[in-house]
């Protein structure tokens, strides 16, 4: 099976709002099986606590989910998270030099492993050059997200 390495992702000029790469994710179907999937990772200045990962091609019933750019951040450094998403960093000392990432559905619990090289590349010249680490709230509309609350 042919593989194809993604495209690396041009760094945000000072007018962009989104940034996204396509990566190749190793989908688990069990301890000792997995398959190739392709997913995109997206951020938005729009939307600036979260990523969001879609899965592509046939895997692309799974939909997208969207979690903590910051969650996503901390899972390259160690194990982060609760409940439906989890982020596990590589580990050499059991032969995984990838991202690992647990979603968890009502019925289904999915691992996916990502190239931690590329996912932490991109969050560092692209998601934090759009959005740097701690400024996020300054670019939140509190007014709407209120509103949408006491809706």
């Amino acid at each position: 099976m042919p593989t194809h390495q993604p495209l690396p992702s041009p760094q945000p000029g000072p007018d962009a709002t989104t940034t996204d790469i396509t990566l190749d994710a190793r989908l688990a179907l069990g301890e000792h099986e997995s398959v190739d999937i392709p997913v995109r990772l997206g951020y938005r200045r729009d939307d600036p606590l979260a990523v969001a990962l879609e899965f592509l091609g046939p895997a692309a019933e799974a939909g997208t989910w969207r979690f903590s750019r910051d969650l996503l951040w901390e899972g390259l450094q160690r194990p982060a998270g609760l409940g439906d998403v989890r982020v596990w960093p590589p580990c050499t000392c059991h032969g995984r030099a990838s991202l690992r990432i647990m979603l968890r559905g009502c019925d289904t619990v999915v691992l996916i492993d990502l190239p931690a090289r590329q996912v932490r590349r991109w969050l560092r010249r692209d998601c934090f050059t759009l959005v740097p680490q701690g400024s996020e709230a300054g670019l939140i509309d509190w007014a709407a997200e209120l509103d949408g609350l006491a809706a």
